[in-house]
């Protein structure tokens, strides 16, 4: 997982990270409401230190005041008042933040969804939904208590240094002749006590990672005798962390050594200097009450401020991050929009095509040929000759090729991106379900489709003989990636989601290579129902699946090197006989 780092905070960074507030935007009402009841609170709370001097007398020998209970009276209202203040403060806070980040968290997948395949090519999936759920967790925390507390400690400590230079400059003068010192060297002791503990979490990250990398392939270590040698890794990783605890706790003795000696003492020496100004009539035994809990209300929030930077700090690389993520380009799909059904010819015209992310490489070179609706048209090759590149053009998961893609006839710029897809079926080698029913994956092909269709499909795909005989049926949960289904039972639901869609142009990506004898079997006579009256490309290794295609396309090196029936091309001497003898 990426760590969430903190960003330095300049004019450029607030500038940037401001754009959240268009999520803001919409619930301004309830965020102008709640900032005013956080001032109020704040100011509310200035008054308690005030109030509580108030209860005691001027003189050390009057200790109490003559009047106490009015002033209890008003202290209680003014706690009163705070409460109110503050429950109104969090709750409205709370309605603002959860309303922008439910708007945040849906267009941050949105984008994601709508983002082209190319983004993805750059991008690892774990990272981004790691991060969106990271950087999103912290602007929750943000929004929620972050900014506000530190408004709030903002208004103490200015607020709270204007009533002890009211109350008394002398005194005042003295206290922060000291405190900023303590302060600054708390603030570097800090620093450095966090770095030890960083090093010492991220030491335990990797000695996780360890275990969980040696649990998961445990085959392997066992396989290859190696658990001395995983337990000599682990050991000397949390070696590490104990040496690096250690001295953290070596320094945090220290620290906290250092915090009792100065913050105490220094505190000592202004209750002295205190006590020496009331005898001497210098200040009001009530006045140095009301300076002693404003010292400690200034002191509280220093101590809270520098917290709330740091993560003011680490909420604006977070949303530097969402924000800049959600503004990457997206594809242009229409929702429910009209899409007329293809006939099904696709033309090639001099395609060359090379990935984003490889530029130096050539993947197709100046490709040319015609399926013609209809028909079954077989590519072959080895590894990295351009098979499944040509599947993706076909798909339109890629634009940024050179030559013409035309769909009957018309150039594929012609039709918006989803008039392709939604004319279009893919069966992958590695199918994937996603986490739900047997019924809900078939509906994904079709998320409209009655139950008749369902159970139709699921019978034309050969599924529905071992689909029946589940307790549980067509409701029967595949569980996380359809791990609960053998290969062979996830292939045959795929195709059902193909049947269901019933698309003009249907690609087979492999879809039979990873299973055994009679698997395929099953799955072959359920492609072979599925292609009839389709146009199909079909991109296989076994090329026992392709013999009774009308045209196979032998591809090398990014170019169409052969191309005939089966029968045809086994009688030259030529790549595809070389490749039928593998």
């Amino acid at each position: 997982m990426e760590k969430t780092k903190k960003e330095k905070i300049t004019k450029q960074s607030l500038k940037k990270s401001l754009r959240i507030y268009s999520y803001i935007l919409p619930y301004k009402g309830y965020f102008f409401i709640g900032f005013a009841f956080l001032i109020l609170s704040s100011l509310t709370s200035l008054a308690f230190p005030m109030l509580i001097g108030d209860l005691f007398g001027s003189e050390p020998s009057s200790f109490i005041v003559s009047d106490s209970n009015s002033v209890l009276l008003v202290l209680f209202i003014v706690l009163l008042s705070q409460s109110v203040f503050s429950f109104f403060r969090i709750y409205l806070f709370s309605v603002v933040a959860e309303n922008a980040l439910k708007d945040l968290r849906f267009k941050s997948f949105r984008h994601l969804v709508f983002s082209p395949i190319t983004f993805f090519d750059k991008s690892k999936v774990g990272e981004l939904t790691s991060r969106i759920a990271t950087d999103i967790n912290m602007l929750q925390e943000t929004f929620n208590t972050t900014i506000a507390e530190f408004v709030r400690q903002i208004i103490t400590i200015v607020g709270g240094i204007i009533m002890i230079f009211l109350i008394s400059p002398k005194l005042s003068g003295i206290m922060l002749a000291i405190v900023p010192i303590i302060a600054i060297s708390a603030v570097v002791f800090g620093k450095f006590i966090k770095k030890l503990s960083k090093q010492a979490q991220d030491a335990s990250a990797e000695s996780n990672s360890l275990v969980e990398e040696a649990l998961s392939s445990i085959k392997v270590v066992k396989a290859y005798a190696n658990e001395f040698f995983e337990l000599k890794r682990y050991r000397h990783k949390i070696d590490e962390i104990k040496e690096l605890s250690i001295k953290g706790a070596k320094w945090r003795g220290v620290f906290a050594s250092f915090i009792i000696l100065c913050f105490f003492g220094s505190v000592s020496f202004i209750v002295w200097s205190g006590t020496n100004m009331v005898k001497a009539n210098e200040i009001p035994l009530n006045d140095f009450v009301k300076f002693i809990l404003y010292t400690i209300f200034i002191a509280a929030s220093f101590g809270g401020v520098s917290s709330l930077y740091g993560s003011i700090q680490k909420a604006i690389g977070a949303t530097e991050r969402l924000l800049d993520l959600v503004e990457e380009p997206e594809e242009n799909i229409l929702e429910n929009s009209e899409t007329p059904k293809l006939n099904g010819v696709i033309e090639f015209k001099n395609v060359a095509f090379t990935y984003p992310t490889r530029q130096d490489i050539s993947v197709l070179n100046g490709i040319t040929f015609t399926i013609d609706a209809g028909k079954k048209v077989a590519l072959v090759g080895t590894s990295g000759s351009g098979k499944s590149t040509i599947a993706a053009l076909v798909m339109r998961l890629y634009d940024n090729f050179t030559g013409d893609i035309l769909f009957d006839g018309k150039p594929a710029s012609y039709f918006e991106l989803h008039h392709i897809r939604k004319n279009t079926a893919l069966v992958p080698q590695e199918v994937m379900l996603f986490s739900g029913s047997i019924k809900e994956n078939i509906l994904y092909g079709n998320p409209n489709a009655s139950d008749e269709q369902v159970v139709e499909a699921a019978k034309q795909a050969n599924a529905w003989d071992f689909i029946s005989t589940f307790p549980e049926g067509l409701s029967t949960l595949v569980g996380d990636r359809g791990v609960q289904l053998s290969g062979g039972q996830k292939q045959r639901i795929a195709i059902a989601r193909a049947i269901l869609k019933n698309p003009t142009i249907l690609i087979l990506d492999e879809a039979t290579s990873s299973l055994d004898v009679e698997s395929e079997k099953l799955v072959q006579d359920a492609l072979n129902k599925l292609m009839q009256n389709r146009t199909t490309l079909i991109i296989a290794h076994r090329l026992t699946t392709i013999q009774n295609a009308d045209t196979i396309l032998v591809l090398e090196k990014g170019t169409i090197v052969e191309q005939g029936t089966h029968q045809s091309l086994s009688q030259q001497s030529g790549v595809y006989q070389r490749l039928n003898t593998i």
